[in-house]
């Protein structure tokens, strides 16, 4: 009998998913962008809002028929607020780096630093080993994603966007570590509430400076401009954000960030296929050392025995077994 399992394998697959939903947002951002004054702030107000309507809609839905079931673990409104802020944190001086020193240099920074700091944090937190195969992986993926953005020569480096990139990698780090350490515990909670929190604070906090940068656009196509913002809302929040919080709790920290640089990728498949950019040897290269050092993190988090426990975190006395979210969907 096999003793992997099997919910680490849909926690692989939730994160594959999440990740792949991620890079469609720039598209839709591209495609916004060209059909109205929507500014950067303002389009993430609007993601976090219809997020948050979107979310309570499935929650109200989903669980009057789930009333006389055992309820999850609920963290405390102040562990919300707490993931909402890094949440809010990571997204805000990511659109920051971006306008100070490019996408090209804010994304290389943000999703290079972010897998580093997360390795770091898992290792020293929560004593969990990458080894020989794992540290290779995520050098072959940091090599991939500097290859895959870099390629075209694009980007000036700027020391405020910089930072700011750098300030971005700290709050998704911490972001996946948390996730990781409740997940640990039994304390992740429902991932659709946890979604919902995250995306309502990120909506308070970007009101204000949304409002300053103008929260209502104006377009010529104001029904594409709709459509848009729903798909924003929906596909790569909603939907991948629960995905994300679902899988980050029952995979290694350093394994998510890695699985999540196929944001990039899919960016790249759909920027060429349906955007009409030419395909570059850059890109090509850099796609295939992306994907060939995910494929060897999952196929490494697959045969991890069903435990789940890592060799330093599993030898600690009173080290608690992974809890497992299926219940929580």
């Amino acid at each position: 009998m096999s003793n992997h399992s099997p919910a680490a394998g849909r926690s692989l697959l939730y994160l594959v998913v999440a990740g792949a939903a991620w890079g469609t947002a720039g598209a839709a951002a591209s495609l916004l962008f060209l059909a109205s004054d929507l500014g950067p702030l303002a389009l993430s107000f609007w993601r976090c809002a219809g997020g948050l309507v979107v979310l309570l809609g499935v929650l109200a839905v989903r669980r009057r028929p789930a009333a006389a079931a055992a309820a999850p673990v609920r963290p405390s409104v102040a562990s919300l607020i707490g993931t909402g802020l890094l949440f809010t944190l990571f997204q805000a001086a990511y659109f920051g780096a971006v306008h100070e020193t490019g996408l090209a240099v804010g994304t290389v920074v943000t999703l290079g630093a972010g897998p580093v700091l997360i390795a770091l944090g898992g290792r020293y937190w929560m004593g969990e080993r990458l080894g020989r195969g794992g540290t290779a992986a995520v050098v072959g993926a940091l090599a991939g994603l500097a290859v895959l953005v870099l390629g075209s020569g694009a980007g000036q480096v700027r020391p405020s966007g910089v930072g700011l990139a750098l300030l971005s990698a700290a709050g998704y780090a911490a972001m996946t570590l948390r996730a990781r350490w409740l997940g640990q515990r039994g304390a992740g909670g429902d991932p659709l509430v946890t979604t919902a929190w995250s995306v309502g604070v990120g909506a308070v906090c970007l009101l204000p400076l949304a409002a300053l940068e103008g929260l209502a656009p104006h377009a010529a196509e104001p029904a594409r401009v709709l459509w848009l913002l729903a798909y924003v809302a929906v596909v790569p929040t909603a939907l991948a954000y629960a995905l994300y919080f679902t899988g980050a709790a029952a995979v290694r920290a350093a394994t998510v960030s890695v699985i999540m640089l196929i944001e990039p990728v899919s960016a790249a498949a759909i920027a060429v296929l349906l955007l009409g950019e030419r395909l570059t040897g850059a890109v090509v290269l850099g796609t295939v050392l992306l994907l060939t050092a995910v494929g060897a993190l999952i196929a490494a988090e697959s045969r991890r025995p069903a435990g789940g426990r890592d060799g330093a975190a599993a030898s600690r006395p009173g080290a608690v077994r992974q809890r497992p979210q299926s219940a929580a969907r």
